[in-house]
């Protein structure tokens, strides 16, 4: 997965991903370090200045394309898989700052200029340099903290602070005029500027571009060089655009490390054969698509307010390390080859750890994902090219009828008018397209409402709609859909949970149906279930994925015996279920005998999809758990408290992008990837780290379970479905290293 989602920003990152393969080869950036370190610019970046790349996003007035930030990320992405050298990401931070908070006079002398590919530089942090007042102007003197293309820009973005604010400023030390005049005045400020300003080159952990330290001496900044901007917003657009090449950097590492298992032997086999490499490639995929997925979102948010784009931006910073992290992993899953100064992978790596380490302290960020979050939540403003005319306005006239009826007389009104479940074809839905499905999404939250749901029926009914009969259409999906029937799934056996070919129970052919004998367990809602979707093995002979049957049980049939599980947690969601000779009749087979396996894989792929992505249903926030927390933490405990809680917001916050792009996929009709055993994965990281934090900020009082504190202790005793239903995590690791890594079994 890559940033880009269009078909116009996909042809965007093929056009960068051609253009870095042939202008920015590895082995020309490697002969040329020293050069880079210095600042001298390549014949790479003058070809990318006439590609026009490095203008994209300024305004078609100063000669760019005007294209948003979005498109700016695809070109920073896809330049940072190919490890392009030089000034490209400082120079298009410092531009997006002229473009985005500089004086109408100051932008239209400098645009130009960075779209003739003058280079430039942006510091993140006013730290070190500080600003006094001086007549119409401010005086900066100090040394700054080490800035990205420093050593080499032409024009500089810097701040400083003063006592009551942090001053951002341009310094051209390299201005150009249009007349004798004016050069003569100008080349007289670039003189002095250039006099105030020593640069002191540093050298890089990134060995493809420079770092320096500007030193400044009294240096005068008059106010219409100013910049109307503070540091948060300077450093959310810094965190944006890093983040982007942190994601190029991130899929290029798992990307190499998945070819090499692939082909490096030992033992007499590829090393992507043994499971603890499987599991190790798989989580470096899952967790270069989270790192993609923030990344993507943040720079989608800078088209919202500043609080969205403050909360996105904040969130993509704190992949920064991840990104850190996937690069040594990637050097120690290449073992010594991948530690040699030889080896591109170090490169990579080096990239990653100056991304991380020039945005600033790696806790800043997740507390201030934190802290934003208690007053923000993130909202995506989801933009429907293709809404269907009137649907709209029908939907809300119809909901709004809806809204006056007690609960169920409304479940049967919604379900006859097909918004029970929309996207089934008529009669039970309406046919709903992906885009149409969002409106009546967005019209039930509109109304307070919540949209139906039939839990276990979300499974049972898509498989009984396209394999079923016409008559075991008519006879089930209206009325669970109008909420007289309940199901629940027949499918784990004491021997066969992930493993579910192997299951036992048995189904032999009697007059006029079957007659099955076996147990099931792990089955939620067993006790108030009329109906169950089951499989059961027909044919004992045939190979355990054949000879499979899928049938409709009723539960209320003689033979059939339910006992309830007591849980680790005290309640009773699960139980198991004996089927000792139950008749089930012909017409309550699905399918034919032996599809049951095909079969199942509808339900099971439903299941998946649903449990990852919660159904649409509101999640638990960390700082939910803060608020009764502040006043008894201490001052350290609760910096700690708010950095942990951050971290985990962050990656619920790339949960959730992960999951937007998957529905604009749909929207669009693209191709789907591997998002589901993705977003599963995830979902049980999630889901394991926030329950542990929540229970470890309870301290003692989670030894209780008992009003507020006993809430915590709970959920944590209730995480095992979660990381257990739909397939349990390391079934997921697998499913991703075979079926979407394509790595051997």
């Amino acid at each position: 997965m890559t940033i880009a989602l269009t078909g116009n920003q996909q042809d965007l990152a093929e056009a960068v991903a051609g253009f870095t393969a042939r202008h920015a080869p590895i082995a020309a950036t490697r002969a040329a370090f020293d050069e880079l370190a210095a600042g001298q610019p390549q014949p790479s970046w003058h070809a990318l200045v006439r590609q026009g790349f490095h203008a994209l996003h300024l305004p078609e007035s100063a000669g760019g394309d005007g294209a948003g930030l979005v498109e700016l990320a695809v070109v920073l992405e896809q330049a940072a898989f190919g490890l392009f050298p030089g000034p490209l990401l400082p120079t298009v931070l410092a531009g997006q700052l002229i473009a985005e908070h500089a004086p109408a006079a100051l932008a239209g002398r400098l645009l130009p200029r960075l779209v003739a590919g003058v280079t430039a530089a942006s510091a993140v942090t006013a730290a070190g340099l500080r600003a006094v007042r001086s007549g119409d102007g401010w005086r900066v003197s100090g040394k700054s903290a080490p800035v990205l293309g420093g050593a080499g820009a032409q024009i500089l973005i810097l701040g400083a602070q003063a006592d009551d604010r942090t001053v951002w400023f341009a310094a051209d030390t390299a201005a150009a005029a249009t007349d004798d005049n004016a050069a003569a005045a100008t080349d007289d400020n670039a003189a002095w500027i250039r006099a105030s300003i020593e640069v002191v080159q540093a050298e890089p952990v990134d060995l493809t571009r420079d770092v320096a330290r500007l030193i400044l001496h009294d240096l005068a900044v008059p106010d219409e060089q100013v910049l109307d901007v503070d540091q948060d917003r300077v450093r959310d657009l810094a965190a944006a655009l890093f983040a982007a090449e942190a994601a190029g950097v991130a899929r290029w590492c798992q990307r190499a490390g998945l070819e090499y298992a692939k082909v490096r032997e030992q033992f007499g086999q590829a090393i992507g054969s043994f499971q603890a490499i499987k599991h190790k490639c798989a989580r470096l995929f899952a967790r270069s698509q989270l790192i993609t997925a923030a990344a993507w979102d943040a720079a989608v948010a800078h088209g919202q307010n500043p609080g969205q784009f403050a909360l996105a931006a904040a969130a993509a910073a704190s992949a920064l390390p991840a990104a850190t992290d996937l690069g040594l992993e990637t050097v120690t899953l290449f073992g010594g080859i991948g530690y040699t100064w030889e080896h591109d992978v170090h490169l990579y790596w080096r990239r990653a750890t100056s991304l991380q380490a020039l945005l600033g302290p790696a806790a800043a960020w997740p507390r201030r994902v934190a802290e934003l979050s208690r007053a923000t939540e993130r909202r995506h403003d989801l933009r429907l090219d293709g809404e269907p005319d009137g649907l709209r306005a029908w939907v809300t006239e119809t909901l709004a009828e809806a809204a006056a009826m007690a609960p169920d007389k409304q479940r049967r009104f919604l379900a006859e008018r097909g918004l029970a479940a929309p996207h089934y074809p008529r009669p039970y839905g309406i046919e709903a397209s992906p885009a149409a499905q969002v409106v009546i999404l967005q019209e039930f939250e509109r109304a307070g409402l919540a949209q139906p749901s039939t839990t276990v029926g979300e499974w049972a009914l898509p498989t009984i709609l396209a394999h079923g009969t016409e008559e075991q259409r008519e006879a089930f999906v209206g009325p669970t859909l109008r909420g007289d029937l309940v199901w629940c799934q027949l499918f784990s056996e004491p021997g066969a949970g992930s493993d579910l070919a192997s299951l036992r129970t048995r189904a032999e052919k009697a007059d006029g149906g079957w007659r099955l004998d076996g147990q099931k367990v792990w089955t939620s809602q067993a006790a108030e279930a009329d109906w169950a979707i089951c499989l059961a093995r027909t044919d004992p002979a045939a190979p355990k994925h054949k000879g499979i049957s899928y049938f409709l049980i009723d539960m209320h049939s003689p033979g059939v015996e339910v006992r309830p599980l007591r849980e680790a947690n005290g309640g009773y969601l699960f139980n198991e279920v004996f089927l000792t000779g139950v008749f089930v009749p012909d017409d309550r087979l699905v399918g034919t005998p032996g599809d049951g396996w095909r079969l199942a894989r509808t339900t099971l792929g439903n299941e998946r999809v649903n449990i990852a992505t919660g159904m649409g249903r509101r999640q638990v926030r960390p700082v939910d758990y803060l608020p009764a927390l502040d006043d008894q933490a201490s001052p350290e405990a609760l910096a700690q408290m708010m950095t942990e809680c951050g971290a985990i917001t962050a990656d619920l916050l790339a949960f959730t992008a992960m999951s937007q792009r998957l529905l604009l996929r749909q929207i669009a009709g693209l191709q789907q990837g591997p998002e589901a055993s993705v977003l599963k994965v995830v979902a049980a990281w999630n889901a394991t780290r926030l329950q542990q934090a929540a229970l470890s900020w309870q301290g003692p009082d989670a030894a209780i379970i008992d009003g507020t504190n006993g809430a915590a202790s709970q959920r944590y005793l209730s995480l095992p479905p979660t990381l257990i239903g739909g397939g349990t995590l390391e079934i997921q690791l697998n499913v991703i290293a075979e079926r979407v890594l394509g790595l051997p079994r």
